[in-house]
């Protein structure tokens, strides 16, 4: 992030300086979505008399729509392209987030968070697909923790709202309205920044493109636009001879399975429960809905303190150190966890305890998994077949993160919240082992590097 924000203020670029602004408002909204209805449920399971099941649907609507918007981005991007979709998100934002603040009913509700959900899943795919085609190549990679960096933000925003709402008549309906604001800039913002050269190119108007790639570089002396176009044009020329079904064969087939694992793993781990029902885990441990909610936030700082982390560490410790060690601090969270749920509840004041093991968690998410599997599936798929392996990777994710959203209060009920923890634990342990064995490290090394070590199954 750091070399990032000195490349901006050493080209003096306006328009790039732009383009990252709009594409942080993207990620807000990403985050700001995932982090209110941990708060607005505490209200709105007793406003709407929602049942654990239309609770978890209501979480569960949006990653459902999520996922129907991130099959379609990919069509979208191209056909009508990068920027126009992503005026459409923001404009089917704030459609979704006004039709939330007045729904009347659970199934209204549930409906229009579906509605939101498209407009997440189009923008979690094409908010880094547009701002990486639009930056130089040189900071390209540090842009995907930027953009984490920036869902985690809209995450401890959403905190931050829910605690200052928590006192208002219809609160839970000023949570989920006030996010029709950034849509709305989201969508107008678009507007004054051009379409990305690389979908020009690919739309036939390669003058337009190169006219767009020198108002992007037009502080940096070193850029060389004829090299940089003639390279979108050949990594154009071999993505479109790529279709779904190569991503089966023998030599990508390792570099899939790696993905895929990542992908379900992020989910599987309960990360997203935590962000979700964090309000609700805390209030049952005995806090008031006001207690419970003030210390959410500290959960959101903490999630943005060692996202920062990660960004500053990713290019120094590794991809695959981090990714590990976060997974056996999410081990840990998640095991205290379970323990307090057993027998931390008989203790006075253990509720502390909880909001601990919360922190441990999601700090160990933060510096691994979180930034991890995003800027792995931009790093070990060749560049004919990226964008199509990466939408399978990210529609995966969000089938997982669906599945994870709807079955956390059942479960909790059949095999109590201690049991659920227990079982979260025992699947982070798996991908750990999986992670030691097969993830490779991909920082500083070529593709074929990483095809060898995938190939021979040993990584290290």
């Amino acid at each position: 992030m750091s070399g990032f924000i000195t490349e901006v203020r050493r080209t003096g670029n306006g328009l790039l300086l732009r383009v990252c602004i709009i594409a942080a408002i993207g990620g807000l909204l990403f985050g700001y979505d995932t982090g209110v209805i941990s708060g607005a449920l505490l209200y709105i399971k007793t406003d709407l008399h929602a049942n654990d099941f239309e609770q978890e649907a209501i979480v569960a609507a949006v990653l459902l729509g999520a996922m129907c918007g991130a099959a379609a981005s990919g069509y979208l991007a191209d056909r009508i392209s990068r920027r126009w979709t992503k005026v459409l998100s923001g404009t089917v934002y704030l459609v979704g987030a006004l039709g939330c603040a007045f729904a009347i009913s659970a199934p209204m509700l549930i409906g229009f968070r579906f509605l939101l959900g498209l407009a997440v899943g189009t923008a979690s795919f094409v908010s880094p697909l547009y701002i990486s085609e639009m930056a130089p190549p040189r900071i390209r990679g540090g842009l995907v923790s930027f953009n984490q960096l920036a869902i985690t933000s809209g995450i401890l925003v959403a905190y931050l709202v829910n605690f200052g709402f928590k006192d208002l008549d219809a609160n839970w309906r000023w949570m989920l309205g006030v996010a029709a604001l950034p849509g709305a800039v989201l969508a107008v913002g678009m507007l004054s920044v051009p379409q990305t050269p690389r979908w020009l190119v690919e739309a036939g108007r390669k003058d337009k493109a190169r006219e767009v790639l020198r108002r992007l570089r037009s502080g940096d002396r070193d850029a060389d636009i004829d090299d940089e176009l003639a390279g979108i044009e050949q990594a154009s020329e071999q993505e479109g001879k790529a279709s779904i079904r190569d991503l089966i064969r023998p030599g990508l087939r390792p570099m899939l399975i790696v993905g895929l694992v990542l992908a379900l793993a992020q989910q599987f781990v309960g990360v997203n429960t935590v962000i979700y029902y964090a309000p609700t885990i805390l209030s049952d441990t005995g806090m008031s809905a006001g207690g419970a909610l003030a210390r959410t936030v500290f959960v959101g700082v903490t999630n943005v303190v060692f996202t920062i982390v990660a960004v500053l560490l990713l290019d120094r410790v590794g991809r695959r150190k981090l990714l590990i060690t976060g997974t056996i601090g999410m081990i840990v969270g998640l095991l205290t966890l379970a323990v307090y749920f057993a027998w931390g509840t008989l203790q006075q004041n253990a509720g502390y305890l909880a909001l601990v093991a919360l922190m441990v968690f999601i700090a160990s998410f933060a510096i691994g998994l979180g930034p991890v599997f995003w800027l792995m599936i931009s790093e070990i798929f060749p560049i004919g077949v990226r964008s199509k392996a990466m939408a399978v990777c990210t529609i995966v994710n969000w089938g997982a993160n669906f599945i994870v959203a709807q079955t956390f209060l059942t479960l909790g009920n059949l095999i109590t919240r201690q049991g659920v923890f227990f079982l979260y634990a025992a699947l982070a342990g798996l991908a750990l082992l999986v992670f030691a064995r097969w993830v490779p490290e991909t920082r500083g090394r070529s593709l074929e590097d990483i095809q060898a070590e995938l190939a021979s199954g040993d990584s290290k």
